[in-house]
């Protein structure tokens, strides 16, 4: 199937690793140009050299809580390609921890960057998109629908920024502009093998959280990846205003 990506321009935040990186592969592959945010300059760069260089992959060093960094993005995208399509926003996951013990400072810098970093590039991207619409997608996580042990903060987060999400595909329909969000579950990125690791126990946490997933294994990040570049793309043009699952099956609701 033809996913109609072909010179299309995306940004993508959260790029230099995981399944930032691995979703602006996949766009790529599909024939689209991409703009690369994240706060590692020296891998962020590796990945756009990587991805095919200037005529396909430019990187903008920037951290998403600091407000101005949406505005450079879109810029980049504009000055370089003359358009923008959309945006895949992925902030990475806020540091672990009980409700009852992370502090207001942690919350904050969380919120900041988790929250209302997405929502700055989202509005960016949204103001530049031109008549013929676009789409954006939020990288969430299986905690919008249920809570992760030990994540306090991401489910406090994620469930606010999914229906803030939904209430930005109402809003923006209208201009043909769709607004999703992805909620994988355990996927094999740095991000997840670090939780692993921090439990004490690597190999045990990960076969336990494995025989929760019917699948029964972790995902890749490729699989996840594919999943979002549909989202973005014209093929899923009357999607809008859903959480999707990439989660082996993980999520027990409906």
């Amino acid at each position: 199937m033809d996913l109609g990506l072909q010179d299309r321009v995306y940004v993508v935040t959260g790029a230099s690793r995981g399944l930032g990186l691995a979703t602006a592969q996949a766009l790529v592959g599909e024939g689209a140009r991409v703009v690369l945010c994240s706060r590692d300059e020296k891998a962020l760069t590796a990945a756009a050299e990587d991805l095919g260089g200037p005529d396909k992959a430019m990187a903008v060093v920037a951290d998403l809580a600091e407000a101005g960094s949406e505005s450079r993005l879109v810029a980049a995208a504009m000055g370089r390609w003359e358009r923008l399509d959309g945006a895949l926003i992925s902030v990475g996951g806020p540091p672990p921890g009980s409700a009852s013990l992370v502090g207001d400072d942690a919350w904050r810098a969380a919120f900041e960057s988790v929250f209302l970093g997405a929502l700055r590039v989202a509005r960016a991207v949204v103001s530049t998109l031109s008549d013929e619409g676009g789409s954006v997608a939020f990288v969430l996580s299986t905690s919008v629908k249920q809570p992760i042990d030990g994540l306090a903060v991401s489910n406090g987060l994620r469930p606010g920024l999914a229906m803030a999400a939904k209430t930005m595909a109402d809003e923006l329909g209208p201009r043909n502009i769709r607004v999703n969000g992805l909620m994988p579950g355990r996927i094999d990125t740095d991000r997840v093998r670090e939780l692993d690791q921090a439990s004490g126990r690597p190999v045990s946490n990960r076969r336990e959280a494995e025989a929760r997933i019917p699948l029964r294994r972790y995902g890749e990040p490729a699989e996840f990846a594919r999943v979002a570049a549909f989202l973005l793309s014209p093929a899923a043009s009357y999607i809008t205003g859903t959480m999707v699952p990439v989660d082996g099956g993980a999520i027990r609701s409906l």
